[in-house]
């Protein structure tokens, strides 16, 4: 298999207007350590309660008041805001482009959605 196609879609990725504009303010918010740190617990947050609602289980009161509370610290902050969201739209493009390819090659990955 000729992998050049797969390297110009690395390059057009990092050309991307959501590449750019994701990673343009991730170097800004993350250079406030305390943000940074914050966006860390968020995420790994995130995961354990979409991990929790995948399996059927009922997630952690104590993580759910955490991750909200978090969430709204975050989402306070106009730039982590715009961060955060720049960060789900390079999320889903690229989950498009998974998407397409998987297709291509006629392979149910069964991720819901994809």
């Amino acid at each position: 298999m000729e992998y050049s196609n797969a390297h110009r879609l690395a390059q057009d990725i990092r050309h991307s207007e959501e590449y750019q504009t994701y990673h343009g303010l991730k170097d800004e918010v993350m250079a406030d350590e305390t943000t940074a740190a914050l966006i860390k617990e968020y995420k790994k947050l995130q995961v354990k309660l979409q991990m929790a609602a995948v399996s059927g289980q009922q997630p952690d009161s104590d993580d759910m008041q955490r991750f909200q509370g978090i969430t709204a610290l975050l989402f306070g902050k106009p730039e982590v805001s715009q961060y955060l969201l720049a960060e789900m739209r390079l999320q889903q493009a690229l989950a498009d482009i998974f998407k397409i390819v998987t297709e291509a090659a006629d392979i149910d990955m069964g991720i819901p959605g994809v």
